[in-house]
């Protein structure tokens, strides 16, 4: 009895050991759970840093990108201005020297009324005014002036004399040695061209015009080597018919001065005689011509010495310096000798020279 009892108490001992341990292993379990949760609790939250990390470091990327970006944006935006920049400055450079780079809108009444008031000043300014070319009679001025052609009065005055002293008249050239000739106005530049004009326009005069000049444009304009340009001179000059010459000088100061922007001469020559009262064309003539010898330069006006600055819309293609301009100026406004080896009195400047002799081999 006491022996059951005894195995009996051991059984219920043995029983009661399974059930603390698998009470200890439960009660165990949970907190190994709750280890489980916050190990993936901590997971989470270094995950989220590390997305958060990679998001901001893909941010800063992108900023980085996009200042990148804006710095070549504003880079080549410089680049383009300079480049802009750079192409106005070289087409102001290419443009025509005699055309001005911006021109106030002028109505026509405005326009009539500066260019009037222009030639009054230049009339104060050249009171003296005259042609450049020595002549004595119509004959001797329109051979002077075919000879004129692409060289200056200074070359052709220097080189008549002995000219007309071999060849008085229109018969006499007309009976000339070309080669004779060629020789004598060899200085003058194209002398073989110049010859050849020279002989047709002499025979012509003795053939259709009795050995005289003719004193109307239609006639002029028919000898060989004389244009509309030769003819005004001759008729303005010699004949007292007014007439506007249209030389290279003269139609870049009507263009620089705003009056006109036509290129052809005849143009040119249309368009400012509705400006002018024909009783002004040979004198205005005469006035441009000595003003674009003497101050408006074709390469560099003397701007800072121009008696009409103030009314011209091109004033600040040239040198605009006072000091700098003076000594641009030419010819008696320089002070120096004219072109004409016989001045017209009330000439304020010195005689030209004549031409140096030529020294030939012996």
């Amino acid at each position: 009895m006491t022996a059951k009892k005894s195995t009996s108490e051991a059984k219920k001992a043995e029983r009661a050991g399974h059930r603390t341990a698998a009470a200890a292993k439960k009660s165990a379990a949970p907190g190994k759970a709750s280890g489980s949760t916050s190990e993936k609790t901590a997971n989470a939250k270094k995950t989220t840093a590390a997305e958060k990390t990679a998001a901001g470091k893909s941010a800063a990327k992108k900023t980085t990108a996009k200042k990148t970006a804006a710095v070549k944006k504003t880079a080549a935006n410089k680049s383009t201005a300079k480049k802009t920049v750079a192409k106005k400055t070289a087409a102001k450079k290419t443009a025509a020297p005699e055309t001005p780079a911006v021109r106030k809108a002028e109505s026509r009444v405005a326009l009539v009324r500066r260019a009037r008031r222009m030639n009054r000043e230049l009339a104060e300014v050249y009171p003296y005014a005259h042609p450049e070319l020595d002549f004595r009679n119509p004959f001797e001025l329109l051979v002077a002036t075919v000879l004129s052609a692409q060289t200056t009065d200074l070359r052709v005055n220097q080189t008549t004399p002995a000219l007309f002293a071999a060849y008085p008249t229109p018969e006499d050239m007309a009976a000339a040695d070309p080669e004779a000739l060629e020789e004598l106005i060899r200085p003058t530049g194209f002398f073989r061209a110049k010859a050849k004009s020279l002989l047709g326009l002499s025979a012509a005069l003795r053939d259709r015009f009795g050995g005289e000049v003719p004193g109307r444009l239609e006639d002029l304009v028919t000898l060989p080597g004389v244009g509309r340009k030769t003819a005004n001179v001759v008729l303005g000059n010699a004949f007292g018919v007014p007439g506007l010459t249209v030389d290279t000088h003269f139609g870049r100061l009507v263009r620089r001065f705003g009056w006109t922007t036509q290129q052809d001469p005849e143009k040119v020559e249309a368009e400012i005689a509705e400006i002018f009262p024909k009783s002004e064309w040979t004198m205005l003539s005469h006035r441009l011509i000595f003003h674009g010898r003497r101050v408006c330069h074709s390469r560099k006006p003397a701007c800072g010495a121009c008696p009409v600055a103030p009314l011209c819309p091109s004033y600040g293609e040239g040198e605009t310096d006072p000091e700098k301009a003076k000594k641009l100026l030419k010819y008696e406004m320089g002070g120096k000798p004219g072109q004409r080896l016989r001045p017209p009195a009330g000439f304020p400047g010195e005689p030209a020279p004549p031409l140096a002799a030529r020294v030939t081999a012996g």
